[in-house]
């Protein structure tokens, strides 16, 4: 049976891979954007939209009640289309602020909605240095050392959100780099890839599978393991949509 499904960020790079995967199997989508032109083509494809900035904290918590929502999947970010170079040190700074105030906003939200479980995605990349391969039980880097850092900064106040907002479930994705349609970027990266499709899809299969706590999600490498998503989740980094959707 279908649940119903809270997607801030529906019309993201891997939010716009996801909805058809669970619009396939059978979920209730309500899908977030912040444009009444990208919230036309959600309803178009079977999304229920709702308008709404994650930062108007009154507006979030009345969209995520109307919702009534059992799952609520994060997948927002504030970055450019590429990341263009010209644009990225103000865009890791908004980008921050989505993983910091966005994801505190939204879990407030949640809990007022007594949601059951919240999946959100993180970075795979911000381990502090020590033995490899990494795995989910290996610290997260939290020094101070280069323009990195209101990333790092990001990432850790974010898990620390979403793992710690009992009795939610929290679920957090570890992405690699991303590449593949509507990201900007054809061809995988030399560091940690991974393709959106099997993003999107490590995230539908969290809706019901996989225990509270943290997955990393990248194609085969010797940095970081991948052994429990694969497991627990049942995730495979070769999946790929078949259907030909937009980019």
């Amino acid at each position: 049976m279908g649940k119903r499904i809270f997607l801030a960020g529906a019309t993201s790079a891997i939010g716009k891979r996801l909805t058809p995967l669970l619009l396939q199997a059978g979920h209730h989508v309500t899908g977030t954007t912040r444009s009444p032109a990208r919230a036309e083509a959600l309803a178009r494809s079977g999304i229920e939209p709702v308008v709404v900035d994650v930062f108007d904290a009154d507006a979030l918590h009345r969209a995520v009640a109307a919702a009534r929502p059992e799952v609520v999947i994060h997948q927002l970010t504030a970055l450019p289309p590429g990341l263009d170079p010209a644009l990225m040190e103000a865009a890791l700074k908004a980008n921050a602020r989505v993983r910091e105030e966005g994801t505190r906003n939204l879990v407030r939200a949640a809990l007022a909605a007594d949601v059951r479980r919240l999946i959100a995605q993180s970075l795979a990349w911000v381990y502090a240095p020590g033995p490899q391969p990494f795995t989910e039980a290996s610290p997260l880097y939290t020094g101070a050392v280069d323009a990195l850092d209101v990333t790092r900064r990001g990432v850790v106040m974010l898990e620390e959100s979403v793992l710690n907002a009992a009795p939610i479930e929290g679920l957090i994705l570890r992405y690699g780099r991303i590449y593949g349609p509507g990201t900007g970027f054809a061809a995988p990266p030399a560091a940690l890839p991974l393709h959106v499709d099997a993003a999107a899809y490590a995230a539908f299969l969290a809706v019901d599978r996989g225990r509270p706590g943290a997955f990393n999600i990248v194609e085969p490498n010797d940095a970081v393991a991948t052994a429990k998503a694969v497991a627990e989740l049942g995730w495979s980094p070769e999946f790929r949509l078949t259907e030909n959707l937009p980019a």
